[in-house]
């Protein structure tokens, strides 16, 4: 794992949301999970890796479903925009590495 780093966030949100506004592949709900993610990422200062509760990031996001939330996290993990390590612990959360470059 490696060590934590402050991102320039708003910098890296802008990158982003230029390449996922091209990406046919993502979805409105893709853009709202990944704002989501910003939000949180903001909470903790921009440092990542982050914490994240699924619960949460599905109210930000307005994701109903956990299929749909699952569905979206995978591909945001495959495209490379994050990385993702599910944890199972209902406190702890799971942890996401924001990338700082996307393929």
């Amino acid at each position: 794992m490696r060590p934590p780093v402050k991102l320039d966030k708003f910098k890296a949100y802008n990158e982003r949301a230029m390449k996922m506004k091209k990406d046919p592949q993502l979805f409105i709900s893709h853009s709202s999970l990944y704002n989501a993610l910003f939000i949180c990422l903001q909470q903790n200062g921009g440092i990542t890796p982050f914490f994240v509760n699924r619960r949460i990031l599905m109210s930000y996001s307005n994701i109903a479903s956990t299929a749909t939330y699952h569905k979206c996290i995978k591909k945001l993990v495959e495209l490379g925009y994050i990385s993702y390590s599910p944890s199972y612990h209902p406190i702890k959360g799971s942890l996401i590495s924001w990338q700082e470059e996307i393929a």
